[in-house]
């Protein structure tokens, strides 16, 4: 007879997902999640097979998190004004009290190595494709702007939102304001 979970899911995902959002995939050990979760090792194997498959659902988690923002900026018609609105409120979303968490996405890309595991690399590539992908429909909301003026744009915003998920771990608050003032400038 199969033995009942003393845990629910969800909130076991999400003590996980804040586990590798603040240390990354590589750092993060098994027993980092066992004392977070909650749960211990079987229990974790039994119910995601392996770390990875629960760093998989960890980003379905953040994925389902920063959809929050993403939503609103997807639903603005204000255009570079409200990619502006979604980096000052980004930062908002990754503090971890008064200190910034970065981006789950970005921290994890930033262990990537030749070696990396095929599918986290994926996983990676397209969640921060998704999000360039909202920037460029945003952008396309001037009108004048051209496909290549579009592209650039978008990979200039989406390598900007690396830079800054990134800065939010070190800089205060009024550096960060100072930077996206500057990304803004240059749009």
């Amino acid at each position: 007879m199969a033995r009942k979970k003393e845990y629910i899911e969800a909130d076991v995902i999400e003590k996980a997902m804040n586990v590798f959002w603040r240390n990354g995939y590589e750092t993060t050990s098994m027993q980092m999640l066992e004392k977070e979760m909650g749960i211990n090792k079987f229990s974790i194997y039994s119910s995601f097979g392996s770390k990875h498959g629960l760093f998989l659902e960890s980003v379905k988690c953040y994925k389902k998190k920063l959809n929050k923002l993403i939503g609103l900026l997807k639903s603005s018609t204000k255009g570079l004004d409200g990619l502006k609105d979604y980096f000052i409120d980004f930062i908002e979303f990754s503090k971890d009290n008064e200190i910034g968490k970065g981006c789950l996405i970005t921290n994890t890309a930033h262990e990537v190595r030749e070696d990396t595991d095929e599918k986290i690399k994926q996983v990676l590539s397209s969640f921060t494709n998704e999000v360039r992908d909202v920037f460029k429909s945003v952008l396309a909301q001037d009108k004048s702007k051209d496909e290549l003026t579009l592209e650039a744009q978008a990979d200039y915003l989406i390598i900007s939102m690396i830079g800054l998920s990134s800065a939010s771990k070190l800089f205060n608050r009024i550096q960060l304001d100072h930077y996206i003032e500057h990304i803004f400038k240059n749009v």
